[in-house]
């Protein structure tokens, strides 16, 4: 069976996190030998979202995880942890909102076998918004005869997604790339932005630049975007038309306004999250500094030499050999 993206009939495309408390459930489906990193990554990120929502708003949780298997009770994961689960056979729907994630694993293909949680993924894909297999979870779905059904937000088509790097049809995004988007779509940027640092701090550069992180109240929704929008495309040729597009603005109002609201031009920011990105990689990666000029838009290893000396006084290669950290 080819890979298929179906979007449900009812897509989470508005533009502006819902302010309600509707619980969504998240169905988490395992099995004996399931990956455990992305099964924990998935359901840190709701639960952080949870404690988020509770400290700001002192309101009822946002998320409702379970983790459920074809018999429940106590299974064991590839590393050999034991988790808890719920039996999927009493595992019930409600009017709530509803997401399935299938965990992946080495007990995949031994667990397509299991006739007990091919029926309830049967029973249980029509109702749930979003249907994301990780890895070889996708064989699951297979074995039920059933389509995956990714998070429409992730994937280019209106103005809200493209701040957001997107997938081709045949690209499955990562589980956790879909938490984040489901969070920031819920509860907003700036909260989907601290769910993720808590789980992957950024490592920080000389141009590291948090815009808005809850500090700054004067930038609007709209720059905001446009900016998070220009750090997601570094890689690419941009033009103040199209940021000024994402934002919903005329190319001159755009100008004043992110100057005005950020403190510097578009240009400049750009060039600043490009920087950022570059040393980011040189100490990350191996990567020929050439190769990482070019990924991030830079154009070549001679053009970032001059920036660097420019603005660090120092050469991309010293930068590596001070700042990358050993094996």
């Amino acid at each position: 069976m080819d890979l298929v993206h179906t979007l449900p009939r009812n897509s989470r495309q508005s533009a502006v996190p819902a302010q309600t408390t509707t619980l969504t459930r998240v169905d988490i489906a395992l099995f004996n030998g399931f990956a455990l990193p992305s099964v924990a990554a998935i359901v840190e990120i709701f639960q952080k979202a949870n404690s988020l929502v509770a400290a700001r708003r002192s309101g009822h949780a946002r998320y409702d995880v379970s983790l459920l298997s074809a018999a429940g009770g106590r299974i064991a994961s590839s590393s050999s942890v034991f988790v808890w689960t719920g039996d999927v056979q009493s595992h019930r729907g409600t009017n709530d909102t509803h997401l399935l994630f299938i965990a992946g694993g080495a007990g995949a293909k031994q667990a397509c076998r299991d006739e007990r949680l091919s029926n309830w993924l049967r029973q249980r894909h029509p109702f749930n918004q979003i249907v994301h297999p990780i890895a070889e979870g996708q064989l699951l779905l297979q074995a039920a005869g059933l389509p995956s059904r990714y998070c429409p937000l992730l994937y280019g088509g209106n103005e809200a997604q493209r701040m957001h790097p997107s997938w081709l049809l045949t690209e499955a995004p990562s589980a956790v790339a879909t938490a984040l988007r489901i969070v920031e779509e819920d509860l907003g940027c700036d909260l989907a932005q601290q769910v993720a640092e808590s789980i992957a701090p950024q490592p920080k550069t000389p141009f590291s630049y948090a815009v808005s992180r809850g500090g700054a109240p004067q930038v609007s929704e709209k720059v905001l975007a446009s900016a998070r929008w220009l750090e997601a495309n570094v890689d690419r040729a941009i033009s103040i038309d199209d940021a000024a597009q994402v934002a919903s603005m005329s190319e001159r109002n755009f100008l004043r306004r992110f100057k005005s609201e950020i403190g510097m031009t578009p240009s400049d920011y750009l060039l600043r999250a490009r920087l950022h990105m570059s040393c980011r990689m040189l100490v990350e990666s191996n990567l020929p500094v050439d190769k990482i000029a070019r990924r991030c838009g830079i154009g070549s290893g001679g053009q970032l030499s001059k920036l660097f000396r420019k603005y660090l006084a120092t050469t991309p290669t010293d930068y590596r050999m001070r700042n990358q950290v050993a094996p």
